[in-house]
Protein backbone atom coordinates (compact mmCIF):
# COMPACT_ATOMS: atom_id res chain seq x y z
CA UNK A 1 0.00 0.00 0.00
CA UNK A 2 1.43 3.43 -0.94
CA UNK A 3 0.20 6.96 -1.26
CA UNK A 4 -0.67 6.92 -4.97
CA UNK A 5 -3.17 3.99 -4.32
CA UNK A 6 -4.83 5.82 -1.22
CA UNK A 7 -4.91 8.87 -3.11
CA UNK A 8 -6.74 7.92 -6.20
CA UNK A 9 -9.09 5.54 -3.21
CA UNK A 10 -9.81 9.07 -1.62
CA UNK A 11 -10.57 10.84 -5.24
CA UNK A 12 -12.46 7.97 -6.92
CA UNK A 13 -14.89 7.59 -3.65
CA UNK A 14 -15.89 11.21 -2.83
CA UNK A 15 -15.91 12.10 -6.85
CA UNK A 16 -18.24 9.14 -7.44
CA UNK A 17 -20.58 10.22 -4.20
CA UNK A 18 -20.58 13.34 -5.24
CA UNK A 19 -21.74 12.14 -8.71
CA UNK A 20 -25.05 10.46 -7.53
CA UNK A 21 -26.63 13.81 -7.01
CA UNK A 22 -24.95 16.17 -10.14
CA UNK A 23 -27.59 13.81 -12.47
CA UNK A 24 -30.40 13.87 -10.38
CA UNK A 25 -29.88 18.07 -9.90
CA UNK A 26 -29.26 18.43 -13.68
CA UNK A 27 -32.13 16.30 -14.46
CA UNK A 28 -34.89 16.86 -12.13
CA UNK A 29 -34.16 20.48 -11.97
CA UNK A 30 -34.88 20.67 -15.88
CA UNK A 31 -37.95 19.03 -15.02
CA UNK A 32 -39.53 21.45 -13.04
CA UNK A 33 -38.65 23.79 -14.40
CA UNK A 34 -41.31 22.37 -17.65
CA UNK A 35 -43.63 21.63 -14.67
CA UNK A 36 -43.27 25.72 -13.38
CA UNK A 37 -43.72 26.17 -16.88
CA UNK A 38 -47.00 24.37 -17.46
CA UNK A 39 -48.36 25.26 -14.80
CA UNK A 40 -47.81 29.65 -15.41
CA UNK A 41 -49.34 28.70 -19.12
CA UNK A 42 -52.35 26.97 -17.82
CA UNK A 43 -52.89 27.98 -14.39
CA UNK A 44 -54.03 24.06 -13.33
CA UNK A 45 -53.41 23.24 -9.85
CA UNK A 46 -51.94 19.86 -10.14
CA UNK A 47 -49.09 21.67 -12.17
CA UNK A 48 -48.34 23.94 -9.08
CA UNK A 49 -48.59 21.12 -6.93
CA UNK A 50 -45.80 18.75 -8.91
CA UNK A 51 -43.47 22.09 -9.05
CA UNK A 52 -43.22 22.36 -5.41
CA UNK A 53 -43.18 18.80 -4.61
CA UNK A 54 -40.96 17.31 -7.13
CA UNK A 55 -39.09 21.08 -6.60
CA UNK A 56 -38.63 20.41 -2.62
CA UNK A 57 -37.23 17.11 -3.70
CA UNK A 58 -34.68 19.22 -6.28
CA UNK A 59 -33.26 21.43 -3.29
CA UNK A 60 -32.25 18.45 -1.29
CA UNK A 61 -29.70 17.18 -3.66
CA UNK A 62 -28.96 20.33 -4.76
CA UNK A 63 -27.39 21.46 -1.42
CA UNK A 64 -25.99 17.91 -0.55
CA UNK A 65 -24.30 17.79 -4.25
CA UNK A 66 -23.23 21.34 -2.98
CA UNK A 67 -21.67 20.02 0.03
CA UNK A 68 -19.68 17.20 -1.64
CA UNK A 69 -18.41 18.79 -4.26
CA UNK A 70 -16.09 21.43 -2.84
CA UNK A 71 -14.23 18.33 -1.65
CA UNK A 72 -12.89 17.89 -5.07
CA UNK A 73 -11.77 21.59 -5.19
CA UNK A 74 -9.10 20.91 -2.41
CA UNK A 75 -8.02 17.37 -3.21
CA UNK A 76 -6.36 18.93 -6.70
CA UNK A 77 -4.29 20.99 -4.05
CA UNK A 78 -3.68 18.71 -1.31
CA UNK A 79 -3.18 15.48 -2.95
CA UNK A 80 -2.71 16.04 -6.83
CA UNK A 81 -0.38 19.49 -6.37
CA UNK A 82 1.70 18.07 -8.97
CA UNK A 83 -1.14 17.50 -11.23
CA UNK A 84 -2.71 20.63 -10.77
CA UNK A 85 0.68 22.39 -11.25
CA UNK A 86 1.01 20.06 -15.02
CA UNK A 87 -2.93 21.13 -15.77
CA UNK A 88 -2.93 24.04 -13.95
CA UNK A 89 -2.93 26.24 -17.15
CA UNK A 90 -5.72 24.63 -18.86
CA UNK A 91 -8.15 24.12 -16.15
CA UNK A 92 -7.74 27.70 -14.71
CA UNK A 93 -10.60 28.69 -17.35
CA UNK A 94 -13.05 26.27 -17.31
CA UNK A 95 -13.26 25.90 -13.59
CA UNK A 96 -12.93 29.94 -13.11
CA UNK A 97 -16.14 29.97 -15.48
CA UNK A 98 -17.68 26.88 -13.88
CA UNK A 99 -17.59 28.87 -10.10
CA UNK A 100 -17.38 32.14 -11.33
CA UNK A 101 -20.32 32.16 -13.88
CA UNK A 102 -22.26 29.05 -13.37
CA UNK A 103 -22.46 28.47 -9.92
CA UNK A 104 -22.79 32.23 -8.53
CA UNK A 105 -25.68 32.86 -11.33
CA UNK A 106 -26.93 29.37 -10.25
CA UNK A 107 -26.92 29.93 -6.71
CA UNK A 108 -28.31 33.47 -6.89
CA UNK A 109 -31.35 32.64 -9.02
CA UNK A 110 -31.97 29.36 -6.80
CA UNK A 111 -31.96 31.51 -4.38
CA UNK A 112 -35.03 33.99 -5.55
CA UNK A 113 -36.78 31.42 -6.95
CA UNK A 114 -36.79 29.83 -3.07
CA UNK A 115 -37.49 32.84 -1.65
CA UNK A 116 -39.65 34.35 -4.24
CA UNK A 117 -42.97 32.82 -3.64
CA UNK A 118 -45.96 35.03 -3.65
CA UNK A 119 -43.17 37.86 -4.20
CA UNK A 120 -41.72 37.82 -7.65
CA UNK A 121 -44.37 38.21 -10.70
CA UNK A 122 -44.98 34.63 -11.74
CA UNK A 123 -42.98 35.35 -14.75
CA UNK A 124 -39.52 36.95 -13.04
CA UNK A 125 -40.29 33.97 -10.58
CA UNK A 126 -40.32 31.28 -13.28
CA UNK A 127 -37.45 32.87 -15.34
CA UNK A 128 -35.27 32.76 -12.05
CA UNK A 129 -35.76 28.75 -11.88
CA UNK A 130 -34.98 28.80 -15.47
CA UNK A 131 -31.95 30.45 -14.94
CA UNK A 132 -30.57 28.86 -11.90
CA UNK A 133 -31.28 25.53 -14.23
CA UNK A 134 -29.36 26.60 -17.11
CA UNK A 135 -26.40 28.00 -15.29
CA UNK A 136 -26.49 24.18 -13.74
CA UNK A 137 -26.30 22.97 -17.44
CA UNK A 138 -23.83 25.46 -18.06
CA UNK A 139 -21.58 24.64 -14.98
CA UNK A 140 -21.69 20.62 -16.16
CA UNK A 141 -20.31 21.75 -19.42
CA UNK A 142 -17.45 23.66 -18.13
CA UNK A 143 -16.40 20.77 -15.72
CA UNK A 144 -17.10 18.40 -18.93
CA UNK A 145 -14.55 20.43 -20.31
CA UNK A 146 -11.92 20.49 -17.87
CA UNK A 147 -11.90 16.48 -17.75
CA UNK A 148 -12.32 15.61 -21.19
CA UNK A 149 -9.08 17.82 -21.82
CA UNK A 150 -7.45 14.27 -19.88
CA UNK A 151 -9.06 11.94 -22.02
CA UNK A 152 -8.09 14.29 -25.11
CA UNK A 153 -5.37 17.25 -24.93
CA UNK A 154 -5.74 19.93 -27.64
CA UNK A 155 -5.15 23.47 -27.90
CA UNK A 156 -1.87 23.37 -26.02
CA UNK A 157 1.87 23.12 -25.76
CA UNK A 158 4.45 21.65 -23.46
CA UNK A 159 6.02 24.15 -22.01
CA UNK A 160 8.77 23.91 -19.20
CA UNK A 161 7.43 20.47 -18.51
CA UNK A 162 4.09 22.37 -18.20
CA UNK A 163 0.24 22.04 -20.54
CA UNK A 164 0.35 26.13 -21.46
CA UNK A 165 -2.89 27.05 -23.38
CA UNK A 166 -2.44 28.05 -26.66
CA UNK A 167 -6.04 27.71 -28.07
CA UNK A 168 -8.65 28.31 -26.07
CA UNK A 169 -11.31 27.71 -28.64
CA UNK A 170 -10.20 24.64 -29.45
CA UNK A 171 -10.44 23.45 -25.40
CA UNK A 172 -14.24 24.73 -25.32
CA UNK A 173 -14.95 23.21 -28.23
CA UNK A 174 -13.40 19.58 -27.92
CA UNK A 175 -15.18 17.08 -29.88
CA UNK A 176 -14.61 14.64 -26.48
CA UNK A 177 -16.09 17.35 -24.45
CA UNK A 178 -19.23 18.12 -26.94
CA UNK A 179 -20.14 14.25 -26.99
CA UNK A 180 -19.78 13.93 -23.12
CA UNK A 181 -21.87 16.87 -22.12
CA UNK A 182 -24.68 15.60 -24.73
CA UNK A 183 -24.08 11.97 -23.29
CA UNK A 184 -23.97 13.81 -20.00
CA UNK A 185 -27.15 15.65 -20.43
CA UNK A 186 -29.48 12.87 -21.33
CA UNK A 187 -27.61 10.30 -18.62
CA UNK A 188 -29.12 13.43 -16.34
CA UNK A 189 -32.46 13.11 -17.53
CA UNK A 190 -32.60 9.46 -17.80
CA UNK A 191 -32.12 9.24 -13.47
CA UNK A 192 -35.03 12.14 -13.20
CA UNK A 193 -37.30 10.36 -15.15
CA UNK A 194 -36.91 6.94 -13.59
CA UNK A 195 -36.96 9.36 -10.09
CA UNK A 196 -40.41 10.54 -10.80
CA UNK A 197 -41.58 7.00 -12.27
CA UNK A 198 -40.65 4.94 -9.22
CA UNK A 199 -42.03 8.16 -6.60
CA UNK A 200 -45.46 8.49 -8.38
CA UNK A 201 -45.71 5.00 -9.04
CA UNK A 202 -45.38 4.62 -5.18
CA UNK A 203 -48.60 7.00 -4.78
CA UNK A 204 -50.45 5.99 -6.95
CA UNK A 205 -50.14 2.63 -5.39
CA UNK A 206 -50.85 3.90 -2.15
CA UNK A 207 -53.90 5.58 -3.38
CA UNK A 208 -55.28 2.74 -4.32
CA UNK A 209 -54.47 1.03 -1.01
CA UNK A 210 -55.83 3.70 1.09
CA UNK A 211 -58.80 2.90 -1.02
CA UNK A 212 -59.02 6.45 -2.39
CA UNK A 213 -59.00 5.18 -6.06
CA UNK A 214 -61.25 2.23 -7.31
CA UNK A 215 -61.15 0.86 -10.99
CA UNK A 216 -64.28 0.81 -13.04
CA UNK A 217 -66.07 -1.89 -15.03
CA UNK A 218 -63.90 -1.21 -17.86
CA UNK A 219 -60.52 -1.12 -15.90
CA UNK A 220 -60.42 2.50 -15.74
CA UNK A 221 -59.67 4.62 -12.39
CA UNK A 222 -61.94 6.43 -10.52
CA UNK A 223 -60.15 8.86 -8.84
CA UNK A 224 -61.82 9.70 -5.11
CA UNK A 225 -60.35 11.40 -1.86
CA UNK A 226 -60.74 14.53 0.12
CA UNK A 227 -60.16 17.49 -2.20
CA UNK A 228 -59.82 19.85 0.96
CA UNK A 229 -57.32 17.52 2.47
CA UNK A 230 -54.90 17.90 -0.59
CA UNK A 231 -55.35 14.17 -1.56
CA UNK A 232 -58.38 14.65 -3.95
CA UNK A 233 -58.63 14.13 -8.14
CA UNK A 234 -55.93 16.90 -8.16
CA UNK A 235 -53.72 14.71 -5.97
CA UNK A 236 -54.51 11.92 -8.56
CA UNK A 237 -53.68 13.92 -11.51
CA UNK A 238 -50.07 15.01 -9.77
CA UNK A 239 -48.78 11.43 -9.80
CA UNK A 240 -50.17 10.44 -12.78
CA UNK A 241 -49.13 13.36 -14.85
CA UNK A 242 -45.92 12.60 -12.77
CA UNK A 243 -45.35 9.02 -14.01
CA UNK A 244 -46.31 9.27 -17.39
CA UNK A 245 -43.83 12.52 -17.54
CA UNK A 246 -41.02 10.22 -16.09
CA UNK A 247 -41.34 7.53 -18.41
CA UNK A 248 -41.47 9.98 -21.28
CA UNK A 249 -38.51 11.22 -19.97
CA UNK A 250 -36.63 7.96 -19.61
CA UNK A 251 -37.52 6.51 -23.34
CA UNK A 252 -35.94 10.01 -24.62
CA UNK A 253 -33.01 10.11 -22.60
CA UNK A 254 -32.06 6.19 -23.35
CA UNK A 255 -32.57 7.49 -26.97
CA UNK A 256 -30.30 10.58 -26.71
CA UNK A 257 -27.46 8.37 -24.51
CA UNK A 258 -27.72 5.50 -26.92
CA UNK A 259 -26.88 7.61 -30.31
CA UNK A 260 -24.55 9.42 -28.15
CA UNK A 261 -22.95 6.93 -26.13
CA UNK A 262 -22.38 5.66 -30.38
CA UNK A 263 -20.64 8.76 -30.78
CA UNK A 264 -18.76 8.81 -27.82
CA UNK A 265 -17.29 4.81 -28.50
CA UNK A 266 -16.13 5.81 -31.80
CA UNK A 267 -14.07 8.75 -30.14
CA UNK A 268 -12.34 6.34 -27.60
CA UNK A 269 -11.41 3.86 -29.86
CA UNK A 270 -9.60 6.67 -31.80
CA UNK A 271 -8.61 8.67 -29.17
CA UNK A 272 -7.98 5.88 -26.29
CA UNK A 273 -7.62 2.12 -28.28
CA UNK A 274 -6.53 0.64 -24.83
CA UNK A 275 -9.51 1.61 -22.92
CA UNK A 276 -12.17 0.37 -25.89
CA UNK A 277 -9.87 -2.91 -26.43
CA UNK A 278 -10.35 -3.50 -22.43
CA UNK A 279 -13.93 -2.68 -22.20
CA UNK A 280 -14.48 -5.19 -24.65
CA UNK A 281 -12.20 -7.54 -23.31
CA UNK A 282 -10.56 -8.21 -27.00
CA UNK A 283 -7.67 -9.48 -26.92
CA UNK A 284 -7.08 -9.71 -30.76
CA UNK A 285 -7.86 -8.29 -33.73
CA UNK A 286 -11.06 -8.76 -34.75
CA UNK A 287 -14.77 -7.20 -35.43
CA UNK A 288 -16.85 -9.42 -33.23
CA UNK A 289 -18.63 -7.77 -29.90
CA UNK A 290 -18.66 -9.60 -27.05
CA UNK A 291 -21.57 -9.98 -25.11
CA UNK A 292 -19.98 -12.53 -22.75
CA UNK A 293 -16.80 -13.52 -21.81
CA UNK A 294 -15.22 -15.93 -19.43
CA UNK A 295 -11.76 -16.09 -18.34
CA UNK A 296 -8.67 -14.74 -16.42
CA UNK A 297 -9.89 -11.01 -16.62
CA UNK A 298 -7.11 -9.41 -14.15
CA UNK A 299 -4.21 -11.37 -16.28
CA UNK A 300 -1.46 -9.33 -18.30
CA UNK A 301 -2.11 -12.14 -20.95
CA UNK A 302 -5.63 -11.90 -22.18
CA UNK A 303 -5.08 -15.36 -24.02
CA UNK A 304 -7.18 -17.13 -22.08
CA UNK A 305 -10.17 -14.78 -22.22
CA UNK A 306 -12.90 -16.37 -24.61
CA UNK A 307 -16.27 -14.60 -25.60
CA UNK A 308 -19.10 -17.52 -25.29
CA UNK A 309 -22.17 -14.91 -26.88
CA UNK A 310 -20.35 -12.30 -29.39
CA UNK A 311 -21.85 -10.53 -32.59
CA UNK A 312 -19.78 -11.15 -35.32
CA UNK A 313 -18.99 -7.44 -36.65
CA UNK A 314 -20.98 -5.23 -34.53
CA UNK A 315 -17.30 -4.13 -32.97
CA UNK A 316 -16.32 -2.70 -36.33
CA UNK A 317 -19.62 -0.44 -36.09
CA UNK A 318 -19.07 0.49 -32.79
CA UNK A 319 -15.23 1.62 -33.78
CA UNK A 320 -15.69 2.59 -37.43
CA UNK A 321 -19.29 2.65 -38.64
CA UNK A 322 -18.85 -0.26 -41.01
CA UNK A 323 -18.82 -4.02 -40.86
CA UNK A 324 -15.53 -4.67 -42.09
CA UNK A 325 -12.18 -2.96 -40.40
CA UNK A 326 -10.52 -5.31 -37.49
CA UNK A 327 -10.16 -3.25 -34.32
CA UNK A 328 -6.79 -3.47 -32.48
CA UNK A 329 -6.32 -5.77 -29.34
CA UNK A 330 -5.10 -5.35 -26.23
CA UNK A 331 -2.29 -8.35 -27.39
CA UNK A 332 -1.63 -5.69 -30.58
CA UNK A 333 -1.80 -2.26 -28.47
CA UNK A 334 0.10 -3.32 -25.37
CA UNK A 335 3.32 -3.59 -28.28
CA UNK A 336 2.39 0.07 -29.41
CA UNK A 337 1.93 1.49 -26.04
CA UNK A 338 5.38 0.09 -24.53
CA UNK A 339 7.02 1.69 -27.69
CA UNK A 340 5.88 5.05 -27.69
CA UNK A 341 5.68 6.12 -24.29
CA UNK A 342 8.47 3.64 -22.72
CA UNK A 343 8.19 0.20 -20.72
CA UNK A 344 9.13 1.64 -17.34
CA UNK A 345 8.46 4.53 -15.63
CA UNK A 346 11.46 7.49 -16.41
CA UNK A 347 14.16 8.39 -13.51
CA UNK A 348 12.88 11.80 -12.37
CA UNK A 349 12.37 13.09 -9.05
CA UNK A 350 9.16 13.42 -9.25
CA UNK A 351 7.96 9.72 -9.23
CA UNK A 352 10.00 9.19 -6.50
CA UNK A 353 10.26 5.36 -5.00
CA UNK A 354 8.44 4.59 -8.23
CA UNK A 355 10.77 5.77 -10.54
CA UNK A 356 12.05 2.76 -12.85
CA UNK A 357 8.96 0.44 -12.26
CA UNK A 358 7.24 -1.25 -15.07
CA UNK A 359 4.17 0.35 -16.71
CA UNK A 360 1.36 -1.67 -17.35
CA UNK A 361 -1.08 -0.02 -19.80
CA UNK A 362 -3.97 -2.16 -19.49
CA UNK A 363 -6.89 -0.95 -17.44
CA UNK A 364 -8.74 -3.28 -14.35
CA UNK A 365 -10.30 -5.00 -17.26
CA UNK A 366 -12.52 -6.48 -14.64
CA UNK A 367 -13.73 -2.94 -14.20
CA UNK A 368 -13.61 -1.87 -17.81
CA UNK A 369 -15.89 -5.04 -19.43
CA UNK A 370 -18.22 -4.94 -16.63
CA UNK A 371 -18.43 -0.96 -15.85
CA UNK A 372 -19.40 -1.04 -19.55
CA UNK A 373 -22.01 -3.56 -19.61
CA UNK A 374 -23.66 -2.25 -16.38
CA UNK A 375 -24.14 0.64 -17.87
CA UNK A 376 -25.74 -0.57 -21.00
CA UNK A 377 -27.49 -3.28 -19.39
CA UNK A 378 -29.13 -1.18 -16.66
CA UNK A 379 -30.00 1.85 -18.82
CA UNK A 380 -31.69 -0.90 -21.12
CA UNK A 381 -33.68 -1.99 -18.32
CA UNK A 382 -34.68 1.48 -16.79
CA UNK A 383 -35.85 2.20 -20.60
CA UNK A 384 -37.79 -0.67 -20.99
CA UNK A 385 -39.16 -0.43 -17.67
CA UNK A 386 -40.35 3.24 -18.27
CA UNK A 387 -42.04 1.54 -22.03
CA UNK A 388 -44.09 -1.28 -19.61
CA UNK A 389 -45.00 1.87 -17.33
CA UNK A 390 -46.32 3.62 -19.91
CA UNK A 391 -48.74 0.62 -20.93
CA UNK A 392 -49.71 0.27 -17.46
CA UNK A 393 -50.34 3.94 -16.78
CA UNK A 394 -53.27 4.49 -19.90
CA UNK A 395 -55.94 3.36 -17.93
CA UNK A 396 -54.93 6.19 -15.10
CA UNK A 397 -53.41 4.12 -12.08
CA UNK A 398 -51.07 1.30 -11.20
CA UNK A 399 -51.92 -2.47 -10.00
CA UNK A 400 -52.26 -2.82 -6.31
CA UNK A 401 -49.30 -5.03 -5.87
CA UNK A 402 -47.04 -4.19 -3.54
CA UNK A 403 -44.37 -6.11 -4.84
CA UNK A 404 -44.62 -4.18 -8.38
CA UNK A 405 -44.67 -0.95 -6.37
CA UNK A 406 -41.52 -2.02 -4.59
CA UNK A 407 -39.91 -2.91 -7.75
CA UNK A 408 -40.68 0.16 -9.36
CA UNK A 409 -39.06 2.27 -6.42
CA UNK A 410 -36.11 -0.03 -6.55
CA UNK A 411 -35.80 1.10 -10.28
CA UNK A 412 -34.85 4.15 -9.14
CA UNK A 413 -31.50 3.07 -8.79
CA UNK A 414 -30.79 1.78 -12.57
CA UNK A 415 -30.46 4.60 -13.88
CA UNK A 416 -28.24 5.53 -10.96
CA UNK A 417 -26.12 2.95 -11.78
CA UNK A 418 -26.17 3.26 -15.17
CA UNK A 419 -24.20 6.88 -14.85
CA UNK A 420 -21.87 5.24 -12.19
CA UNK A 421 -20.91 2.58 -14.09
CA UNK A 422 -19.92 4.70 -17.16
CA UNK A 423 -18.14 7.27 -14.86
CA UNK A 424 -15.93 5.12 -13.30
CA UNK A 425 -15.72 3.30 -16.61
CA UNK A 426 -14.54 6.66 -18.33
CA UNK A 427 -11.97 7.31 -14.96
CA UNK A 428 -10.57 3.99 -14.44
CA UNK A 429 -10.04 2.94 -18.15
CA UNK A 430 -7.69 5.87 -18.85
CA UNK A 431 -4.92 4.48 -16.63
CA UNK A 432 -2.31 4.83 -16.15
CA UNK A 433 -2.44 8.54 -17.43
CA UNK A 434 -4.20 10.67 -15.62
CA UNK A 435 -3.64 13.52 -18.54
CA UNK A 436 -4.19 10.65 -21.99
CA UNK A 437 -1.66 10.99 -24.70
CA UNK A 438 -3.56 11.51 -28.12
CA UNK A 439 -2.07 8.96 -30.29
CA UNK A 440 -0.46 10.14 -33.43
CA UNK A 441 0.88 8.00 -36.30
CA UNK A 442 4.01 10.27 -36.75
CA UNK A 443 4.76 10.38 -33.23
CA UNK A 444 3.53 11.87 -29.93
CA UNK A 445 2.78 15.17 -29.15
CA UNK A 446 4.37 15.05 -25.46
CA UNK A 447 1.25 16.44 -23.86
CA UNK A 448 0.40 13.22 -21.25
CA UNK A 449 0.85 12.75 -17.55
CA UNK A 450 1.25 9.42 -16.06
CA UNK A 451 -1.07 9.02 -12.67
CA UNK A 452 2.20 8.10 -10.83
CA UNK A 453 3.39 11.27 -11.41
CA UNK A 454 0.28 13.37 -10.71
CA UNK A 455 0.25 12.70 -6.85
CA UNK A 456 1.91 15.08 -4.44
CA UNK A 457 5.32 14.46 -3.24
CA UNK A 458 5.31 16.00 0.22
CA UNK A 459 1.67 14.08 1.46
CA UNK A 460 2.27 11.60 3.68
CA UNK A 461 0.14 7.69 3.66
CA UNK A 462 -0.81 8.42 6.93
CA UNK A 463 -2.01 11.88 6.27
CA UNK A 464 -4.49 10.24 3.04
CA UNK A 465 -5.21 7.08 4.86
CA UNK A 466 -6.74 9.63 8.37
CA UNK A 467 -8.34 11.65 5.31
CA UNK A 468 -9.52 8.62 3.51
CA UNK A 469 -11.42 7.36 6.76
CA UNK A 470 -12.84 10.98 7.74
CA UNK A 471 -14.26 11.69 4.51
CA UNK A 472 -15.94 8.26 4.11
CA UNK A 473 -17.58 8.01 7.54
CA UNK A 474 -18.39 12.30 6.78
CA UNK A 475 -20.15 11.24 3.75
CA UNK A 476 -21.73 8.31 5.02
CA UNK A 477 -23.38 10.48 7.13
CA UNK A 478 -24.63 12.66 4.76
CA UNK A 479 -25.99 9.60 2.90
CA UNK A 480 -28.14 8.82 5.74
CA UNK A 481 -29.24 12.50 6.03
CA UNK A 482 -30.09 12.94 2.53
CA UNK A 483 -31.61 9.40 2.16
CA UNK A 484 -33.84 10.19 5.58
CA UNK A 485 -34.70 13.80 4.10
CA UNK A 486 -36.00 12.25 0.72
CA UNK A 487 -37.74 9.25 2.42
CA UNK A 488 -39.45 11.65 4.20
CA UNK A 489 -41.05 13.94 1.83
CA UNK A 490 -41.36 11.82 -0.01
CA UNK A 491 -44.04 9.72 1.96
CA UNK A 492 -45.48 12.97 3.01
CA UNK A 493 -47.23 13.37 -0.52
CA UNK A 494 -47.61 16.90 -1.96
CA UNK A 495 -48.86 17.87 1.65
CA UNK A 496 -45.09 17.74 2.90
CA UNK A 497 -43.93 21.07 0.15
CA UNK A 498 -47.44 22.50 0.82
CA UNK A 499 -48.28 22.32 4.03
CA UNK A 500 -51.20 24.46 3.96
CA UNK A 501 -53.38 21.67 2.15
CA UNK A 502 -53.36 20.11 5.36
CA UNK A 503 -55.13 23.07 6.99
CA UNK A 504 -57.80 23.81 4.16
CA UNK A 505 -60.35 22.15 6.43
CA UNK A 506 -59.50 24.13 9.06
CA UNK A 507 -61.61 26.83 10.01
CA UNK A 508 -58.98 28.99 9.36
CA UNK A 509 -57.12 29.11 13.29
CA UNK A 510 -53.33 28.44 13.59
CA UNK A 511 -52.31 25.43 14.15
CA UNK A 512 -49.85 25.51 17.33
CA UNK A 513 -47.39 23.42 15.23
CA UNK A 514 -47.90 25.77 12.32
CA UNK A 515 -45.65 28.70 10.89
CA UNK A 516 -47.78 31.75 10.10
CA UNK A 517 -48.67 31.13 6.17
CA UNK A 518 -49.42 27.75 7.25
CA UNK A 519 -45.62 26.65 7.19
CA UNK A 520 -45.12 23.55 9.72
CA UNK A 521 -42.44 24.18 12.36
CA UNK A 522 -41.05 20.59 12.37
CA UNK A 523 -40.20 21.22 8.68
CA UNK A 524 -36.80 21.51 8.42
CA UNK A 525 -36.86 22.95 5.13
CA UNK A 526 -39.80 25.92 6.06
CA UNK A 527 -37.91 28.35 4.55
CA UNK A 528 -38.22 26.70 0.89
CA UNK A 529 -41.23 28.53 0.08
Amino acid sequence: MEALEIARWQFGITTVYHFLMVPLTIGLGLVVAIMQTLWYRTGKEHYLRMTKFWGKLFLINFIMGVATGIVQEFQFGLAWSEYSRFVGDVFGAPLAMEALLAFFVESTFLGLWIFGWQRLPRLIHLGSLWAAVSASVFSAYFIIVANSWMQHPVGVELVDGRARMVDAWAVFTNNTALVAFTHTIFGALAVAGGFLLGIAWYHLWKRRHDGLDSVGADGRVLPGGDEAGGRGRTDHQVWLRSARIGAVVALLSFAGTAVSGDLQAKLMFEQQPMKMAAAEAACHDGTGFSILSVGNLGAQDCDDIVAVIEVPEMLSFLANGDFTTEVKGVNTLLPEYKEQYGETLPDDPIYGERAGMPIDYLPVMEVTYWGFRIMIGFGAVAAFAALVALWVLRKGTVPQSRWLMRLAVFGILAPFGANSAGWIFTEMGRQPFVVAPNPDPNGIDGVFMFTAAAVSPGVELSELIFSLVALTLVYAVLLVVEVKLLVTYVRGGVASAMPELKHQHDDGDTDENERPGGKDKDDVLAFAY
